[in-house]
């Protein structure tokens, strides 16, 4: 398996990844923010902006059968912005796993709830087969993230 991490840093989930997919498998972990811990042998680690940095460096390591982002924008204070500027990023990484993810792939992103999600939801379901909303236990109850899941890349 391939996977790419968008907005990798600190390298938990890609940590994660390189034990699921194995020696055999390949982990893309990218992130404007410096990775500084040792994520194994099959992860290759680019510093960068993922969203402007361009198809071709995410491309030549890919396809991808999983597309992870955990991107946040940097917040401002002011909900609304933050919302929106979450969106964004969300849905700019669900482009990204529709143009690079294989076939039958999947995705997982992070987004602020807000007044932009059901426009998120909607972008994912244009893509991808079913779309799950996943909130993990450990969030805290007063955070507006929460987990969009697309399987299935169409």
């Amino acid at each position: 398996m391939r996977v790419l991490d968008l907005g990798a840093a600190p390298g938990s989930w890609s940590m994660y990844a390189s034990q699921r997919v194995g020696n055999t498998g390949r982990v893309l972990s990218i992130d404007t923010k410096p990775i500084d811990r040792p994520l194994g042998p099959n992860v290759t680690v680019l510093q960068g902006d993922a969203i402007a940095i361009g198809e071709t460096p995410l491309a030549e390591h890919g396809p991808y059968d999983v597309v992870l982002s955990d991107m946040a924008p940097s917040t401002t204070g002011f909900g609304q912005v933050d919302e929106i500027r979450s969106a964004q990023l969300f849905m700019r990484a669900v482009d990204v796993a529709a143009m690079l993810g294989t076939p039958g792939s999947g995705f997982v992103g992070k987004l602020f709830m807000g007044a932009t999600f059901e426009e998120a939801r909607s972008h994912l379901r244009e893509r991808f087969t079913t779309v799950r909303i996943i909130r993990p236990e450990g969030t805290r109850r007063c955070s507006i993230e929460t987990f969009l899941v697309g399987l299935g890349r169409k």
